[in-house]
């Protein structure tokens, strides 16, 4: 693999690579190597200094060690020819060739490994939603959209078709397999959907999604977005998750056409255990303080702990067209959005579902009215619970909640924790424009 690798750089005139990895919250990190060190990094890794990223390492123990996986090279083709980059995914490992407990993709690929041993491979789909927004030059973090279409809406004057047909090129370019791309329901919201994969795949082509649309917008003089909320009164962006677990020759697991849904028994106690655990995997997939303005009644975002056939108010969906064939059956889950980290987010989905699967679990009858009409009264006798309201309803779930900490380790979940209840703190204690206008003169 080394050598063929090398091969390729070489082949492809490639001047400089860059080896990344995410933190614990998402960002993407990178050192960006001469190609001449590209050999001494495939054979010793590349040591950095731990402490300098957020929940790494102390600083009694700050070396860390980057692993190139030579699987995930690509050229990077917005890369000037005379300076031609490429990109490695790394694996965080400790001086002691140990992995990094701290590592999110390290974190996701023991999960994934937990599910190999019970003969489980997980795959997902994520269609992650963004906005392309113009700079302001009156108002600089005022979002203005970059169009004023609506959703699948068509038409010749579309000022963002040429940026999300360059988006589309560039992913493509970087190995991506686009299946469509369309505008969304909000002015200047978008979606590109890429194929299904196995969770490690799908989690670094989110990764790389992310940081191309940026980096194609920017070449327009433009700013794209994955903010869950960003304009009042619209819809926010989400990163729906399609899944489904298959066997070790791709057979899918959750086909069962003799059901009346058309999913498996194993199906069913997947479905059961996301549920249980809902409350506490917001934390992971919904992880910010903004995220908890999209899930809000009236926007297509879920409130509700059910699942439906139908019914996109719910938060669990089979979508009607899956159950037709034995390769195509998955569920949706619909709260992530597209600030979640999605090692993280792709590992806590599994563990919840692998947790139903273990226990046998099974779902509640499905909900396929709308649920956003139902009264308390018929929440309540249904036993209909709701996702939390804010990021602290969704912490204080995740503390208590052992099956995801568990998940993703502790060392993990304390600088989560840390992290976010820092962000929490912030935000409650700001004065925000919506109180001066309302309280200013009349309180």
């Amino acid at each position: 693999m080394t050598s063929e690798l090398l091969t390729r750089v070489k082949e492809g005139g490639i001047k400089f690579v860059s080896l990344q990895f995410t933190d614990i919250l998402g960002n993407v990190k990178a050192v960006t190597l001469p190609v001449d060190q590209l050999p001494r990094a495939l054979e010793e890794g590349i040591f950095f200094d731990g402490s300098s990223i957020e929940g790494f390492a102390r600083i009694q123990e700050s070396d860390r060690v980057l692993v190139p996986d030579p699987t995930t090279y690509r050229v990077l083709p917005w890369s000037a020819p005379e300076r031609r980059r490429a990109r490695l995914f790394c694996d965080v490992y400790g001086p002691d060739g140990n992995p990094s407990p701290n590592d999110p993709r390290t974190a996701l690929k023991r999960v994934l490994a937990e599910a190999a041993k019970m003969g489980l491979t997980f795959n997902t789909g994520p269609e992650i939603e963004f906005f392309i927004f113009e700079h302001s030059n009156h108002h600089p973090l005022r979002p203005v959209p970059h169009d004023i279409i609506g959703y699948f809406d068509f038409s010749p004057r579309d000022k963002a078709q040429q940026v999300r047909s360059e988006i589309v090129l560039a992913l493509k370019a970087l190995g991506i397999n686009v299946e469509m791309s369309h505008h969304e329901v909000a002015t200047g919201q978008h979606e590109i959907d890429f194929r299904y994969a196995d969770a490690l795949t799908s989690a670094d082509n989110a990764v790389t999604f992310k940081y191309t649309v940026r980096a194609i917008a920017a070449a327009y003089d433009l700013y794209a977005s994955f903010m869950p909320k960003p304009i009042y009164g619209i819809n926010g962006s989400g990163m729906h998750t399609h899944q489904s677990l298959s066997d070790a020759d791709g057979h899918n697991l959750f086909y069962d056409p003799e059901s009346a849904h058309g999913l498996s028994s194993l199906a069913e106690s997947f479905v059961a255990g996301q549920l249980a655990h809902a409350r506490a995997l917001s934390a992971i997939l919904a992880p910010t303080v903004n995220s908890y303005k999209r899930l809000t009644p009236g926007y297509e975002a879920p409130v509700y702990i059910c699942w439906a056939q139908l019914n996109r108010s719910a938060l669990i969906r089979v979508p009607a067209t899956s159950v037709n064939t034995a390769g195509s059956t998955r569920i949706e889950l619909r709260c992530p959005d597209p600030s979640t980290n999605p090692y993280l987010a792709f590992a806590a989905m599994l563990a919840a579902g692998l947790d139903g699967i273990k226990k046998g679990l099974k779902p509640p009858a499905m909900v396929n009215e709308d649920i956003y009409h139902l009264s308390a009264e018929d929440l309540a006798k249904r036993k209909i619970a709701m996702l939390p309201a804010t990021l602290a309803e969704a912490l204080e779930a995740l503390h208590a909640n052992e099956v995801i900490r568990e998940s993703l380790g502790g060392p993990i979940i304390d600088v989560f924790m840390r992290a976010k209840w820092a962000e929490w703190e912030e935000y409650r204690i700001q004065v925000t424009p919506w109180e001066i206008e309302r309280y200013l003169e009349t309180a």
